[in-house]
């Protein structure tokens, strides 16, 4: 089968296109001939980075996460999955699984679900890592009905999904965005959009919370900005984030007795850790897409899979909108 591969960590130039034997399905596992597949910032991080990653995948390595396709092969002990059936899922690209950005995947049978009926291949594949992230951290953060949540970087991959599970719980939605483009976006799939770049975060806590704070902080920006987050949310309120790996005071985290969930959601790719319970968040994110209150929103360049080093680029430019794709 037609590969990417990468034979050292670096630029995006080290992506080279290779013939390597299609991998046999096993048991518990699906073949699967991938359609699509999209770029998450861990892709971009393991490429440049690898070396210093202990998730990074031994080299030669073919990268990605995401993908959707058609299964080709059943293994042994997979009762769900038949030939012929349209799947998405985040399955490999990393330690010791073989990823996305080839023409096949052997998938395990835990990490992938029915793809949504009513949206294309290309629209599924940005969604299983993105995804998982979101509804993964707002469940933990016991989001409820009539709270209010906040989202850091509602335009962005995370973000973007994160507000629209936080509206299909009933929260009402805040989030931030910089810049006119990504505050419409963030106006376009149902919260109230919040300028960062203009507006400090004591003026929209009072603006928008009367001083209370956020019940929920979702933030998929992190880092520092995680101390925005501890200024933003309510008393006993609850954060969640996706980027913590960062030196921090949590003075005021202490005094407002907050909880902070940090959401890692290749645990169980990484350890063979509840892998089952991916499968079951993706069939859920797949019941919310086919009643139309999610949808993944797509930058407007696609590119193929020997374009995979501009798909890199464009989604480290941050000129971007929306989730960077790759169609096989």
């Amino acid at each position: 089968m037609k590969a990417m591969i990468i034979n050292a960590y670096g630029s995006s130039d080290v992506f080279e296109a290779t013939e390597v034997a299609k991998p046999d399905v096993k048991p518990g596992h699906v073949l699967v001939k991938i359609a699509a597949t999209s770029v998450n910032t861990v892709d971009t991080m393991l490429r440049q980075m690898g070396a210093d990653l202990p998730i990074a995948p031994p080299l030669p390595a073919i990268l990605g996460m995401d993908f959707a396709g058609t299964v080709e092969a059943v293994g042994e002990g997979v009762s769900e999955y038949q030939v012929g059936d349209e799947v998405y899922g985040c399955a490999g690209g990393l330690a010791d699984l073989p990823g996305t950005l080839a023409e096949y995947i052997v998938a395990d049978a835990n990490l992938i679900a029915p793809k949504p009926k009513n949206i294309s291949m290309t629209e599924a594949a940005a969604i299983p890592l993105c995804g998982i992230t979101a509804y993964e951290g707002l469940k933990r953060a016991g989001v409820q009905a009539g709270q209010s949540v906040l989202v850091h970087g509602g335009s962005g991959g995370v973000g973007h999904i994160a507000l629209q599970l936080a509206n299909y719980f009933g929260a009402k939605v805040f989030s931030t965005g910089g810049g006119q483009p990504q505050l419409n976006l963030i106006e376009k799939l149902g919260a109230t959009s919040i300028n960062y770049k203009t507006e400090a975060v004591e003026d929209y806590v009072a603006k928008h919370t009367d001083n209370a704070g956020f019940d929920v902080v979702f933030d998929s920006v992190g880092g520092e900005n995680m101390l925005n987050s501890f200024k933003a949310a309510a008393l006993n309120g609850q954060v969640a984030t996706t980027v913590s790996m960062v030196e921090l005071d949590l003075t005021e985290a202490h005094f407002k007795g907050l909880s902070l969930h940090v959401v890692f959601m290749l645990i169980p790719m990484l350890h063979n850790y509840k892998r089952a319970e991916h499968s079951l968040i993706l069939k859920e994110l797949t019941k919310i897409i086919e009643a139309e209150k999610l949808i993944p929103v797509l930058d407007e360049n696609h590119y193929s899979l020997e374009q995979v080093a501009l798909a890199h680029d464009r989604l480290a430019s941050g000129k971007g909108l929306g989730k960077v794709v790759i169609e096989i």
